[in-house]
């Protein structure tokens, strides 16, 4: 390993390579948004996104810039449920909702607990209820709120990888066994889960990297996740950027991401989705990218594949 870099990311390392948070109000979320998506049922439909403001994950992982827009200290009691009423309000009215909150949904330092069933009489009107949550929270707690909801309530937990030596490397405090397991408890109970793929991995070559995110698809799939998004490593976190500085982070190209999602479609196993945001950044041809996108969003609101788009470039 580079000798500027620990032999372990730990927490002091990571925060030391900070920026500034952004300034944040407890009463109302940071953001929202309406996209199409393919629900279980086979059905495109729009869902809701808000992305609620609370205390900070006590997880600092090496890849996480969710950092960004939180809190040094717990929201006070109402304020989750008042930033939901906030966003509802200015929402297009749409069937299925995200709650994501930068950490755990079920961490009472982020989500006070006596908030649940105030949260959960502004969820009525909805069939699907998505939040994310660390392996450490899925409990009691998952299923005290899931006996207030009347939608379906389904847990994104992030995997990022299968890769038994580079899990550890990300300090997220989470082993294989740890996800097993979760998942299991959330699918005896009956509740629907989904996985988060990092694609790019630090100290991997690009091949090492795609090889990975698609047997850490298998690996979600395998232990019982319904749905697994791929998500592109991206920089501006602080550590990410040092990493890539020191030669041993790239971040993957369009034309992995395009593998991986085939590879995912492939294995009729669940849903797949390739996360799209920023996605120009991972492309360095203007001719063929706008195409190339349509192509992926296309695969994740069909759920089948397309024909690659050929261009000189590839």
């Amino acid at each position: 390993m580079n000798s500027k870099l620990p032999a372990h990311f730990n927490d002091k390392w990571i925060l030391d390579k900070r920026g500034s948070k952004n300034k944040v109000d407890w009463y109302k979320p940071y953001g929202w948004e309406i996209e199409p998506e393919r629900t279980l049922t086979g059905k495109i439909e729009n869902t809701g996104t808000i992305f609620l403001t609370n205390k900070e994950c006590p997880f600092h992982c090496l890849m996480c810039d969710l950092w960004k827009n939180t809190s040094d200290e717990p929201v006070p009691p109402g304020a989750i449920p008042a930033q939901i009423e906030w966003a509802l309000e200015r929402m297009p009215p749409v069937k299925h909702i995200k709650l994501y909150n930068s950490g755990s949904f079920f961490d009472g330092g982020a989500i006070p607990r006596k908030d649940y069933p105030k949260i959960a009489a502004h969820l009525k009107s909805f069939e699907t209820v998505i939040v994310e949550s660390h392996t450490k929270f899925i409990d009691e707690r998952v299923l005290e709120f899931n006996e207030m909801l009347d939608a379906e309530l389904q847990v994104a937990v992030g995997l990022e990888t299968a890769h038994p030596k580079i899990l550890p490397m990300l300090n997220k405090r989470m082993t294989l066994d740890d996800f097993r397991n979760g998942i299991d408890f959330l699918h005896r109970n009956k509740i629907q889960s989904r996985a988060f793929v990092l694609l790019s991995l630090p100290f991997l070559s690009p091949e090492e990297s795609e090889e990975w995110a698609k047997k850490s698809i298998d690996f979600a799939f395998e232990s019982g996740v319904e749905c697994v998004i791929v998500i592109p490593l991206r920089t501006g976190n602080g550590s990410t950027d040092f990493l890539q500085e020191q030669g041993q982070l790239t971040l993957p190209s369009l034309k992995m991401l395009e593998d991986v999602l085939d590879y995912g479609i492939n294995l009729t196993a669940g849903r797949v989705f390739a996360d799209l945001w920023d996605l120009e950044n991972f492309s360095t041809c203007n001719t063929c990218f706008d195409a190339r996108k349509r192509r992926l969003n296309e695969i994740n609101l069909t759920q089948s594949l397309q024909e690659r788009i050929v261009c000189t470039c590839n």
